[in-house]
């Protein structure tokens, strides 16, 4: 049986962007769906996002990129059970020009996140605190 080093790659084979795919366990990045949003400035911005987190699984983020919704639990439905995409050859061209050089197998992207809402509860205590007068009308 060949040794292996952390994480149950084999000795002596080196991860790249052509294999990294291989050893994500889970294929992180085919199971959710971001998308980039305005910077929410005002009360209606912030109303609209809680009406938007409060649906399942829909979450909010900020990064140094800015601001975007995020909808987790929703693979790929070419996706297949070992990890691999099933329509490789004729994927979607976002798929095409993603770069895995430093993805989610190198760390999770929470970390990079500035702000992190996963429900509206959380969303709604920031909005609290950002805005004095929330709660009046």
């Amino acid at each position: 049986m060949a040794k292996t080093e952390k994480g149950g790659i084999p000795e002596g084979i080196k991860i790249t962007g052509e294999n990294k795919c291989s050893f994500c366990k889970g294929s992180i990045c085919c199971n959710y769906i971001t998308q980039q949003i305005d910077t929410p400035r005002k009360k209606s911005d912030f109303n609209f996002l809680l009406w938007q987190v409060a649906h399942q699984n829909i979450q909010v983020y900020k990064d140094e990129d800015g601001w975007f919704l995020l909808i987790v639990n929703s693979p790929c439905q070419y996706l297949e059970e070992d990890g691999r995409c099933g329509i490789y050859a004729s994927r979607p061209q976002i798929c095409r020009d993603y770069e895995n050089d430093y993805c989610e197998y190198d760390s999770p992207a929470e970390e990079g996140f500035e702000l992190h809402f996963r429900n509206y509860e959380e969303l709604l205590a920031y909005c609290k605190g950002r805005f004095k007068k929330w709660d009046k009308a």
